[in-house]
């Protein structure tokens, strides 16, 4: 009997979530190399958790560098900050006490559009909303993860033939809560204003979208459950304990070139190969049987406040480049006009680092001449930890952009 309740309370225990009292996130800015050289030494060696960029190899002069630092080593951390002379600050400075007050409450009765909702309650959710709205919402599995968890995509839009289409997802990376928050926003506004609004109506009328609300169901269920923090899927590597893909760098655009990683230790691991992550081939095989009708793709993430455009893999500029970077510019003076937030945009590579692999290039190079990378809310103060108090405000303005850029393609095509 003692043994069996001594088994019992091991279980229970090695069941708790991972704590991250007393870890601190903090922002150095390097302004030359050698300073560069001295924060990609220490991070490095401390094997810290990158927020901004995603690893050490993207650190540049003058770039914001946001790392979170296991509690042991914060002293020698800011300690050795100090001494170097190198601009610091300490954005978070107990990241249990920020995800805690992250959310409102941990009493969770229903799904909630202004809180952040776990992984079986968005599966309920869409069942909900097409059972609900069948004349505007479908729902189907366009596939399985690797921990076999279905994974939904809703086709929002009034049903007509030959109609034209925008994919969007959410949720690439684990521990980016803010990002499946807006795919839900989204089509609960679509339902809520059809009829009433005349742009959402007619978007509706003429186009389908397709909202995938999370892609790395098997991640975003393990940062309920076990680790906030985590941000790759969890999928076993050959040769290798550690778990997972960064699902992000895993796409078949400049795969693994730049800006990745081939260790499978490494939060940017690109995979084995690409598509070699079943969530990642699920929507790269949906994409391509509808790549006639889809003229759009927008792919939400988290955190950096940017709209970017291809390319990330390489410098280069894609053919429509001026095109892009105009609605780019028009669709963040919409964002920016309801609570004055401030976004930067441009091209990948040029505007935030480069990065192979990504999904926003894939469906570029796919044809979809359309394709869009939103980085939401904030700039790094609460930066994965973002308060259930601004989901609203985050997804009300996000709201403005999408439109715009949704009725600029629907007048396009």
């Amino acid at each position: 009997m003692w043994v069996l309740v001594f088994l019992v309370s091991i279980a229970a225990v090695s069941a708790e979530p991972r704590s991250f009292h007393r870890e601190k996130v903090f922002r150095a800015t390097p302004q030359n190399e050698e300073e560069v050289a001295f924060i990609t030494s220490l991070t490095s060696s401390i094997q810290a958790d990158f927020w901004s960029p995603d690893s050490v190899e993207l650190i540049k002069p003058e770039m914001h560098v946001d790392f979170r630092v296991e509690a042991q080593k914060t002293y020698r951390v800011e300690r050795l900050l100090a001494e170097s002379g190198v601009q610091y600050t300490i954005l978070i400075d107990d990241l249990q006490s920020a995800l805690e007050n992250q959310r409102d409450s941990n009493i969770r009765a229903a799904h909630s559009y202004e809180k952040y909702n776990d992984y079986n309650s968005i599966v309920s959710w869409t069942a909900s909303m097409a059972s609900q709205h069948p004349s505007l919402i479908s729902r189907s599995q366009i596939g399985t993860s690797y921990e076999n968890r279905p994974i939904y995509v809703l086709k929002v839009g009034k049903s007509a033939p030959n109609k034209k289409a925008i994919f969007m997802d959410c949720g690439f990376h684990a521990r980016e809560w803010i990002s499946p928050a807006f795919c839900q926003w989204f089509v609960k506004e679509a339902v809520r204003t059809y009829g009433s609004e005349t742009q959402m109506t007619s978007l509706l009328d003429t186009l389908d979208f397709y909202i995938l609300p999370v892609v790395n169901v098997d991640g975003y269920a393990y940062t309920w459950t076990n680790n906030r923090m985590w941000r790759k899927t969890r999928s076993r590597n050959a040769n290798s304990n550690c778990i997972g893909t960064d699902p992000n760098r895993n796409m078949n655009a400049g795969w693994c070139t730049v800006g990745a990683s081939k260790k499978p230790c490494d939060d940017t691991y690109c995979g084995a190969a690409p598509e070699s992550e079943k969530e990642t081939k699920a929507l790269a095989d949906f994409i391509r049987r509808n790549l006639s009708s889809i003229k759009g793709y927008l792919t939400i993430h988290s955190y950096s406040q940017m709209l970017l455009y291809p390319y990330s893999y390489t410098y280069s500029l894609p053919s429509n480049n001026v095109e892009l970077n105009t609605i780019a510019k028009a669709a963040i003076g919409e964002l920016t006009s309801l609570y004055s937030t401030k976004y930067t945009y441009g091209p990948g590579a040029a505007t935030i680092y480069p990065a192979a692999g990504g999904s926003d290039d894939w469906a570029y190079d796919q044809g979809i001449k359309y394709a869009f990378t939103f980085e939401l809310r904030d700039t790094g103060r609460y930066g994965f930890a973002l308060p259930e108090s601004q989901i609203k405000p985050t997804c009300e303005e996000t709201m403005l952009a999408v439109k715009y850029i949704s009725e600029y393609i629907r007048r396009k095509v």
